[in-house]
């Protein structure tokens, strides 16, 4: 019979991490699988201070993501890095959750559903565990009709190390998106030297002292076409364009379990337990949108699971 763990965590981000921790120290025994080569999930691709958590003023979103690595290991918790998972099944006692060594440079691999044979996919492996939590977070959405992983040339998708890492000296910037992440990084691009910044919004959504930053000529509110093989926006050629859309779930290897889910992918869940409408399903984190998405929210979700997860095997 398969070695089971008292539960698999599918994402190390905050509230994965959270939950796992909180699971071994309360003497149960987690298995946390990241795609990524290290823990952290999204705050180790901000470089900037993450002064919105009360306790660490000064301290980077790279930083928080080096202290959950830190805490997880203080933890004891098991981790498998770089392995991403790509299908689970229910069985007797639980969950097979099969997983991959996740591609060099990229964010995807085959997922259930597709056409990819998994026995294909090189490095596979199944683990066992009596419940499932899904912590596996957001990605950046892409254009419409892309493929989440998708990149082109001369776009970037999506904040973070990508856009600090650019030189923006003497190019011609067209900013899509029309939330804070627009509007912040239309401040930024242009304070670094950029010859022109455009900021194109089908709708405005940030806080009114960042849309009072932008001048009126350089704010296109409305519909708008992108050609990102041209980089041109309505016929407009430009050196660079940036896609701040905002987020959607990830959590495209759960397909099967048929979860209930809102119209835009987030996974529902009960409010008192973070358990999903699957028995033995747990989702925190952003993958659920369960309230206001941030650092401290997340490793509350990641609580609340691992709470629930032990009063179940008590039972």
């Amino acid at each position: 019979m398969p070695h089971y763990s008292d539960a698999i965590i599918v994402g190390g981000g905050p509230a994965g991490a959270s939950c796992a921790i909180w699971l071994a120290r309360l003497g149960l025994a987690p298995l946390l699988v990241e795609a990524d080569a290290r823990l952290g999930g999204l705050p180790n691709d901000n470089p900037f201070a993450d002064d919105w958590i009360a306790t660490l003023p000064g301290v980077t979103g790279q930083q928080v993501g080096a202290n959950i690595a830190r805490s997880v290991e203080a933890a004891g918790v098991p981790v498998m890095r770089g392995r991403r998972a790509v299908a689970v099944a229910r069985t007797d006692a639980g969950f097979a959750v099969t997983v991959a060594a996740a591609l060099e440079g990229s964010s995807d691999l085959p997922t259930a559903g597709s056409s990819t044979n998994l026995a294909a996919v090189s490095s596979t492996e199944v683990l066992f565990g009596r419940h499932l939590v899904i912590a596996s977070g957001v990605r950046a959405r892409n254009l419409t009709g892309a493929a989440p992983g998708y990149r082109w040339p001369g776009v970037l998708v999506g904040p973070g190390s990508g856009i600090v890492k650019q030189d923006y000296t003497g190019l011609s910037v067209a900013i899509l998106g029309g939330g804070d992440n627009g509007f912040e990084n239309y401040a930024y691009v242009k304070g670094r030297g950029a010859r022109t910044v455009h900021l194109y919004a089908r709708g405005v959504r940030a806080r009114p002292q960042l849309l009072d930053a932008v001048p009126a000529a350089d704010l296109h509110v409305g519909n708008y076409q992108v050609d990102p093989v041209a980089r041109q926006v309505d016929g407009h050629s430009y050196d660079l364009l940036l896609v701040l859309y905002g987020w959607e779930p990830q959590a495209d290897f759960a397909a099967a379990l048929d979860l209930r889910r809102d119209e835009r992918g987030y996974i529902h869940t009960d409010f008192a337990t973070a358990r999903a409408s699957a028995q033995g399903v747990y989702a925190i984190g952003e993958v659920a949108n369960r309230m206001h998405p941030c650092v401290v929210t997340s490793m509350a979700d990641g609580v609340v699971a691992a709470k629930a997860i032990q009063t179940a095997l008590e039972r």
